[in-house]
């Protein structure tokens, strides 16, 4: 595993070419420590593990690494299922003014088409998504305030990634002084 930004691994995700609604993630609190852990996963792409944290409150730092290059049925059991309420999306803005009118157009088709019909939430969150061209969205497994079982299960199934991680992440904490607190 080669361990890098976390905005470079994100990227990568973006870049995969996938289908963009077969990611699943997994997110929460880091065990020990500042921050927070998510895992992103796809059939084709890997499994994509990313280690945050808050600097301040305008910027966000972390590492990240590919830590399996498919899915497993034991890699699998942990990630979150198609009706799994919460989603995650990521985005990539529209290459120009044309473009962002285009997405516009199909944005505003999709949510009048959907207020006009009965509509699941999971197949309103799919449509959106499609309009903005989303590159990676799905289910997600979040905590806020904790660690989900989940989260538990794959950081035990890559304890050496894990551990590399953790100690790339504490290096970039300590060096920013975040453990004292804002001043």
């Amino acid at each position: 595993m080669r361990i890098r930004d976390w905005q470079d691994i994100l990227e990568d995700v973006v870049e995969r070419d996938v289908d963009p609604d077969g990611w699943r993630a997994v997110a929460g609190d880091r065990a020990r420590g500042v921050g927070e852990d998510m895992y992103l996963a796809h059939p084709r792409a890997g499994v994509f593990v990313l280690k945050t944290y808050a600097k301040n409150p305008y910027e966000v730092r972390g590492v990240g690494g590919r830590v399996a290059r498919n899915l497993d049925d034991e890699i699998g059991s942990y990630l979150p299922v198609e009706d799994t309420p919460s989603r995650f999306a990521l985005q990539s803005p529209p290459a120009d003014e044309e473009h962002a009118e285009s997405v516009a157009t199909r944005l505003e088709t999709v949510v009048k088409t959907h207020a006009d019909a009965p509509t699941r939430p999971q197949d309103f969150f799919e449509d959106v998504m499609d309009a903005l061209e989303s590159p990676a969205f799905g289910p997600m497994a979040y905590d806020q305030y904790d660690r989900p079982d989940e989260l538990e299960g794959l950081s035990e199934t890559f304890e050496d990634a894990e551990k590399l991680l953790d100690a790339e992440l504490d290096d970039l904490i300590e060096d920013d002084d975040v453990g004292r607190g804002f001043m």
